[in-house]
């Protein structure tokens, strides 16, 4: 047996061994096509997909689903509401920061704290917060023609409350959007819409304001200059959007468009240049303007004056 294997081996000594091409070979009937494809777009769910057992009985919670885990189920009652919810209505502050006076025990539904996240409650329930009986009620939004004399501040002394000029709206949770003191005249928007009160309130939020001020002698023309161009007033630096002389007016009258509503801003800057405010008033807000809309009076919001101050 060994002679006969060395002769083999012999004979094949020195031959190269033999090339098999790809094309040669037999394919397994076993193999498995491959998801990852050269070429070919990646499927997750075929990647993933676990082979069928035939064998195995499926059941429910076997099965694949694409869903997203549901939300919890909105109340089907027309008398009940969550309670964040109904918060909210009453204008004292938002939806998630109802849920935090929630969590943190400061609020009681007839006569019991409240901690539970996305409790549901009767319209007919007693509602306090921080102490204080809730009252529910539909968001609104008035548009003010304030005259003098009349200021957004309640402690200042001496003087009116611009929430008096609107006590004919029956709605006594509205608060004015910004401040204005009681020698500003102008456009003033009051709501109990706390996001949009907040909105609004925003250093950087960008709806523009224009504004007509009068001073008390003419401005020079350099320093309408130096605020166009911007000015340094402390640590900060202040911009406008555009400055000009008022057409067929004294060069006293001026045009101002800013996006701030501090009306102390437009104050400041003309004062640090050495000229005394004599009027502001605030001509256009946020794309709202006085047309029909005589001083000391005030009117709803249209609905899609509504959406464009949220859009904006």
């Amino acid at each position: 047996m060994n002679n006969r294997s060395n002769g083999k081996s012999n004979n094949n000594r020195g031959k190269s061994a033999p090339k098999f091409s790809n094309s040669n070979k037999k394919e397994s009937p076993f193999k498995k096509e491959s998801p990852f494809k050269k070429d070919a777009p990646f499927k997750k769910e075929n990647a993933f997909k676990k082979p069928f057992d035939a064998d195995k009985k499926w059941t429910s919670k076997d099965k694949p689903t694409d869903k997203p885990a549901p939300k919890p189920a909105a109340p089907k009652n027309t008398n009940e509401i969550r309670l964040n919810k109904y918060i909210a209505n009453t204008g004292v502050c938002s939806r998630r920061e109802a849920d935090i006076y929630i969590q943190s025990g400061n609020v009681r539904v007839n006569g019991e704290v409240v901690s539970e996240m996305g409790k549901v409650i009767k319209i007919t329930d007693e509602v306090y917060f921080d102490g204080s009986l809730l009252t529910p009620g539909k968001k609104e939004y008035i548009l003010l023609n304030k005259p003098k004399n009349f200021s957004t501040d309640e402690k200042e002394v001496g003087y009116r409350n611009v929430r008096e000029l609107v006590k004919a709206s029956g709605n006594n949770s509205l608060q004015p959007v910004g401040r204005m003191d009681k020698n500003t005249t102008g456009l003033l928007l009051l709501t109990n819409d706390t996001d949009l009160i907040r909105k609004f309130g925003l250093p950087n939020q960008k709806s523009s304001k224009l504004y007509q001020v009068t001073l008390d002698k003419n401005l020079k023309f350099e320093d309408l200059e130096k605020i166009a161009n911007g000015l340094h007033i402390g640590e900060h630096r202040i911009y406008v959007e555009e400055i000009t002389y008022i057409e067929d007016e004294p060069k006293c009258e001026i045009g101002l468009k800013m996006k701030t509503p501090n009306i102390k801003v437009i104050r400041n800057i003309f004062e640090h240049l050495q000229y005394d405010v004599v009027k502001i008033d605030r001509v256009t807000f946020a794309g709202l303007t006085k047309k029909n809309l005589p001083r000391g009076n005030w009117r709803f919001l249209t609905q899609q004056e509504i959406i464009n101050l949220k859009n904006v």
